[in-house]
């Protein structure tokens, strides 16, 4: 009999005609029935029978991997595990994966918003469409090139952000305690503690995990600390800024602007006082939102299924201690 897999991810069928085919030839594949992220009792329903899930934004607790009689893998649309029980995965012997394939557009993204937060790009643009032209004050910004880029993660998302910058003849400093000095030296990269990037930097952009640790990471003692009129990027996960003290430092000057492709609750609620402010680009969580994008991410999520089916190691595991007890060659 054919394994069965799930496709949970909200990606367009279109953007992953190639993943699909693939996944076809070797297993039977059924598709998200509702075309959004599921809950808990759909995905504990949806995963009766299931071996495989190319998963979207589901919430991947223990109590649905418990609940899961067939799965051996979940491989994420992505590179962010928040979603995903990986103790609870790991305990089961599921393998997890993910698609390193987004990265270079989730910096693609960030170093967009950087340029348009410091340039004012979006506030000239709506000017410009009410057709007032000569409000020239309005739309000095800020320069890019010569600046000090402070980046919160250096993982891959980071490490792309870091090559950007570069080009840009930035100078780039970094807070990642699990980065060795080796790897920062080869990208140029100068290693700080976080009080010390918040204080040097004249732009911060956000590439962490959203752990228990990275949880409301930046609040009202981080925005005191950063310089006055910088710029802050958010492409990672909502929760890791204090949403609140960030509304209270972009509307008394403590910063110039911000550019957020994450906000703690998603969508935004109707009274997020962020949706009002000038000075602040938001964009829905889009970061790895490319047509290449997509059709990378797919195929990797596919081949690392296949692999995991067929008794193989997958590319990108999430949990490698798991290989070792499944014995996958």
């Amino acid at each position: 009999m054919k394994n069965k897999v799930l496709i949970t991810t909200i990606i367009d069928e279109k953007f992953m005609q190639k993943a699909l085919g693939l996944l076809r030839e070797r297993a039977e594949v059924r598709l998200n029935p509702y075309r959004r992220a599921l809950t808990e009792d759909e995905l504990i329903t949806q995963l009766k029978g299931i071996d495989a899930v190319f998963a979207g934004g589901d919430p991947f607790t223990a109590r649905v991997i418990d609940s899961a009689d067939s799965l051996k893998v979940i491989a994420r649309d992505g590179v962010g595990l928040d979603r995903v029980d990986l103790n609870a995965a790991t305990k089961k012997d599921v393998v997890v994966t993910i698609t390193p394939a987004v990265c270079e557009s989730v910096a693609d993204l960030a170093f967009g918003l950087l340029i348009a937060v410091a340039r004012k790009v979006f506030i000239a643009d709506r000017c410009v469409r009410a057709h007032e032209w000569n409000l020239r004050e309005k739309f000095v910004g800020r320069d890019v090139h010569g600046a000090t880029l402070g980046i919160i993660g250096l993982g891959r998302i980071g490490s792309f952000m870091a090559k950007r910058a570069k080009a840009f003849n930035v100078r780039v400093l970094a807070y990642d305690p699990y980065v060795s000095a080796e790897k920062a030296e080869a990208l140029g990269v100068e290693l700080f503690n976080l009080e010390n990037l918040l204080r040097e930097s004249d732009i911060v952009t956000i590439h962490a995990p959203l752990t228990e640790e990275a949880r409301g990471l930046i609040g009202e003692r981080e925005f005191n600390i950063m310089k006055r009129g910088a710029f802050l990027i958010n492409t990672a996960r909502g929760a890791i800024i204090d949403e609140k003290a960030l509304y209270r430092a972009l509307t008394t000057g403590r910063l110039a602007g911000a550019g957020l492709d994450v906000l703690t609750a998603e969508p935004p609620l109707p009274d997020n006082p962020l949706l009002k402010l000038e000075n602040v680009i938001l964009t829905p969580h889009m970061g790895n939102d490319t047509l290449e994008a997509f059709e990378r991410l797919s195929m990797e999520a596919a081949t690392d299924i296949l692999r995991v089916l067929e008794g193989r190691r997958p590319l990108h595991p999430a949990n490698p201690e798991v290989l070792e007890k499944l014995h996958l060659t």
